[in-house]
């Protein structure tokens, strides 16, 4: 019976990150989750082929650039940034 609850947590944590995901300035993405590293990868254009990449005030959040336009966001240390440190944002 755990199942439906999985997956209910599962569709609410995306609703959650729908608001965030439409601002963003892309109508595809892509996302990829390194769990060794701990990274997460969202990809704006395929491929990037990024020209240029800004660090966020040691936020570990890197901005890459194609020219003027954001191509990628690489989130490090990405399952502390969730409420659920440590989980991945699962409990």
């Amino acid at each position: 019976m755990a199942k439906p609850n999985v997956e209910r947590k599962t569709i609410e944590d995306v609703f959650a990150a729908i608001p965030h995901l439409l601002r963003l300035p892309a109508n595809r993405m892509w996302v990829d989750y390194d769990r060794d590293a701990d990274v997460l990868y969202l990809s704006l254009k395929r491929p990037q082929r990024a020209t240029d990449t800004q660090e966020l005030d040691e936020e570990g959040v890197l901005l890459s650039f194609r020219g003027q336009e954001l191509v990628g966001i690489t989130i490090l240390d990405a399952s502390k940034r969730s409420g659920d440190a440590g989980t991945g944002g699962r409990e």
